[in-house]
């Protein structure tokens, strides 16, 4: 920053009056303002106007460029692409927030499981749990005491 300031105080050189010619073009009130003056004395060498010429031909090409606007087709299509994407982003969001609905659900299933099994204490089971050989009279079985009967 101090460079800038000394070279726009002092005369300009050189080096610097090609690298504002690079950037600015040969035209000098297209210059920043605080360099105008130095430039405006450069230009008057032999070197500064050599500099010019230079730029100037640059300056006339880059004017004689001209592009084509984009034809209707490629327009649409455009804006066909953008709208599609659009639609493809919100899809995708609406799957994953289903996703991130189901995770918290799972979750809270997981942690509700947890709990009971940690906050339930184990108790033997009173009820009698019926086997293939039980019935309504008593055990039915291959082993049952004949003696009841």
């Amino acid at each position: 920053m101090a460079e800038k300031r000394k070279a726009a105080d002092g005369p300009m050189d050189a080096r610097r009056f090609a690298a504002l010619a690079d950037a600015y073009g040969s035209a000098l009130h297209r210059w920043p303002r605080a360099e105008q003056a130095a430039a405006t004395l450069f230009a008057e060498s032999e070197e500064g106007r050599a500099i010019l010429a230079t730029a100037g031909r640059l300056d006339a090409m880059l004017d004689r460029h001209h592009v084509e606007a984009p034809s209707r087709t490629l327009h649409g299509e455009i804006v066909a692409g953008a709208a599609s994407a659009i639609r493809q982003e919100r899809r995708r969001r609406f799957w994953w927030l289903g996703f991130g609905l189901a995770g918290v659900g799972l979750a809270g299933a997981v942690a509700g499981l947890a709990l009971l099994t940690v906050v339930t204490p184990d108790t033997p089971s009173d009820h009698y749990v019926m086997d293939a050989n039980a019935t309504s009279f008593g055990d039915a079985g291959p082993d049952a005491d004949t003696e009841d009967l």
